[in-house]
């Protein structure tokens, strides 16, 4: 039987050390640490290259060891260049007021609201409020994914149709 191996180059200006299936990727944007568990994948690091090894070469290891190479590679990109993401405010009726204040995201206003919707960033992650535009970055992707999300949900009005009140903060 076929054995099965991937091999991913490490870029110059990254450093990359592997212990217990964990993951620990340093670069000039910053640190990024995951886990990488599968049963039938080994995970190794030698001369400037990640090695992903299978005894077998099924289609779920190759899904899997795929599934590795492409977080690892962006991983890559993340502690290089960063992740950057962008979300767009809207308000109809009533005007928002949007801001970012000792690590808390704070809506105002919402629907003419009088208490604040409020969520606590994360300390890896640096949002920006300039104008109608909510600017995001951050090295770890799925991190970034994360805090969207939730000021996505922080914003949702629940049993209203989107279609007709489409006020809130979406990814543009």
């Amino acid at each position: 039987m076929q054995k099965l191996e991937e091999i991913i180059e490490i870029p110059e200006n990254i450093t990359v050390s592997i212990a217990d299936d964990m993951l620990s990727v340093k670069g000039p944007k910053g640190e990024v640490n995951k886990s990488f568990f599968a049963e039938n994948i080994n995970i190794s690091t030698d001369s400037g290259k990640i090695y992903l090894k299978s005894n077998r070469n099924t289609k779920n290891e190759r899904k899997i060891a795929n599934s590795f190479k492409a977080h690892i590679l962006n991983i890559f990109k993340g502690v290089s260049e960063g992740h950057h993401f962008e979300m767009k405010i809207l308000s109809g009726h009533f005007p928002m007021t949007v801001t970012v204040n000792d690590g808390e995201f704070i809506v105002k206003n919402f629907f003419g609201e009088k208490t604040p919707r409020k969520f606590t960033l994360p300390k890896d992650v640096t949002v920006k409020v300039k104008g109608d535009k909510v600017d995001i970055e951050s090295c770890d992707k799925e991190l970034v994914g994360m805090v969207m999300s939730s000021i996505e949900k922080l914003t949702r009005r629940t049993n209203f149709d989107r279609r007709i009140f489409q006020d809130g903060i979406i990814v543009v």
